[in-house]
């Protein structure tokens, strides 16, 4: 793996870990009304998208991130509905 391998692992991990900032307080105020769950339908096709790509490429760094951000958007997704009240 080179340097900009690594940069690209690292900057994918900054991005796809920017949500979880929301899942925290989501999560300690048990509340999510507010969430756009439109928001996050479009993101994880992006991320789903990004992931046939990375796979396409043979790009670990895409598929790996993008798998990360899929991962928390669904997680959101799913607070969204289990504190909707």
């Amino acid at each position: 793996m080179d340097l900009i391998d690594i940069i690209g692992i690292v900057a994918g991990i900054f991005t796809s870990s920017s949500i979880v900032p929301q899942i925290i307080k989501t999560l300690k105020k048990k509340k999510a009304r507010e969430v756009s769950v439109f928001m996050f339908i479009v993101m994880m096709t992006g991320n789903a998208l990004w992931v046939y790509y990375g796979f396409d490429k043979s790009d670990i760094a895409i598929i790996s991130t993008n798998f990360l951000a899929l991962g928390l958007n669904i997680t959101m997704v799913v607070l969204k509905y289990r504190f909707r009240g």
